[in-house]
């Protein structure tokens, strides 16, 4: 009688399933990658590859397919107008970033220079942890370009600026800050979230590197965390080693919802700051609104430089979809107008399809002491306003009667 070998068993045959059929075709969608680990076909390829001998990949924290197609196509776009190469990493968070950024650039001894009007996050990393390490840092007035140069020391490695300032709306003079930064030997890096690819591409005005926390525009929905820092690759590289070395790594199921955004960005961007601009002109006036930041008005003072740096593809001025009210009456009217709000939702964060309003000295810059929110344009009852996707009309609608409401 012949006997034949046994096949494997069960508990093998489950780890070891078939491979998937072969796709000769090219997917309209690209392929998500949620593999932590990565096969060889020999010992001297993972050590070619481990060295960076030869492209590919080992390990999900170290390198994924998935978070590299994001962080190369939001190069390809900030990149569109250089000449030169453009790379990109991405990160967990926007705040991962802007620290793999500084830890980058920057080493015990060092400075940086900074808006007074910053994101509480970057200002918190700023004064609260690098200072720790030897980093020092000013805070001033981003757009006086006197105060710039004055803050810059021999010492300063990076001058850090945002577009549009977080919630002032403060336009950053891109070029003005690139010659002043570059003339000191430090570099420009540039957050530019509130402004995204389509309406500002930093690098064409000399910035060295830009980031985004893709949370928010890039990725549009309110679904997905991430960040993105591009630039050329020699700056890009340490970058990389600081994101694995760290594990500050971006999850492939958020790297795909947020490179999908990128399809419709474009669109939504146009919306929001056409709604914005006309949620912003038909409250300027109201009486319950002591000022209002809006680049779009030619009241803003940054409006000149709005014109000339905040354009979409087509030329045409779009001056971002966030909003800030002064509400009169201080925080209380600040707070009860937030509460008054209908349509209009209360909840963190900016960018999605919702409108979302946001007390701001009690949220995003609660880091900041009384003199500080004064110094960057913040009163007690500032309220920041993202513009959402919804009937302008209707944004307005809801505004103007929860300011109605109020004492």
């Amino acid at each position: 009688m012949t006997t034949t070998e046994p096949g494997p068993g069960p508990l093998t045959s489950a780890v070891h399933l078939p491979d998937p059929p072969a796709v000769a075709q090219r997917p309209l969608a690209p392929a998500l990658y949620r593999s932590t680990g990565y096969t060889f076909a020999s010992t001297e390829e993972s050590v070619a590859i481990r060295t960076g001998a030869r492209p590919g990949y080992v390990y999900s924290r170290v390198d994924n397919p998935t978070a590299d197609a994001l962080s190369e196509a939001v190069a390809a776009l900030e990149g569109a107008g250089v000449d030169e190469d453009v790379h990109g990493q991405s990160f967990g968070s926007g705040m991962a970033a802007i620290t793999a950024t500084f830890m980058a650039l920057t080493q015990a001894g060092a400075h940086v220079v900074a808006p007074r009007e910053i994101y509480g996050g970057t200002r918190s990393l700023l004064h609260g942890v690098l200072s720790r390490f030897g980093v020092t840092s000013d805070f001033v007035d981003i757009s006086d370009a006197s105060a710039v140069h004055a803050a810059l020391r021999p010492q300063t490695r990076v001058l850090f600026a945002e577009t549009l300032s977080n919630p002032t709306m403060t336009v950053a003079d891109l070029e003005m800050l690139a010659d002043a930064a570059h003339g000191a030997g430090a570099l420009l890096v540039v957050d530019s979230t509130f402004a995204t690819p389509f309406v500002c591409r930093p690098l064409e005005h000399g910035a060295d590197l830009v980031l985004h926390s893709a949370t928010k525009y890039i990725g549009g929905h309110s679904d997905a965390t991430g960040g993105i820092v591009v630039g050329r690759p020699d700056l890009i590289a340490p970058l990389r080693s600081i994101r694995h070395t760290t594990g500050a790594v971006l999850a492939p199921d958020e790297a795909y919802l947020l490179r999908r955004g990128l399809a419709t960005l474009p669109l939504r961007m146009a919306q929001h700051c056409a709604s914005a601009l006309k949620v912003a002109t038909a409250l300027q006036q109201h009486g319950g609104v002591e000022h209002l930041d809006y680049p779009g008005l030619p009241s803003h003072r940054g409006h000149k430089l709005a014109r000339r740096y905040l354009v979409d593809p087509a030329g045409e001025p779009c001056f971002g979809g966030v909003a800030t009210l002064h509400v009169r009456g201080g925080e209380p009217a600040g707070r009860a107008l937030v509460q008054n709000l209908q349509l209009i939702t209360r909840a963190s964060s900016l960018g999605g399809s919702h409108t979302v309003a946001q007390h701001v000295a009690s949220t995003t810059h609660r880091q900041f002491s009384p003199d500080e929110l004064a110094a960057a344009g913040i009163t007690p009852g500032t309220v920041r306003l993202s513009i959402g996707l919804e009937d302008p009309r209707d944004i307005i609608a809801d505004l103007h009667r929860a300011l109605d409401e109020l004492p």
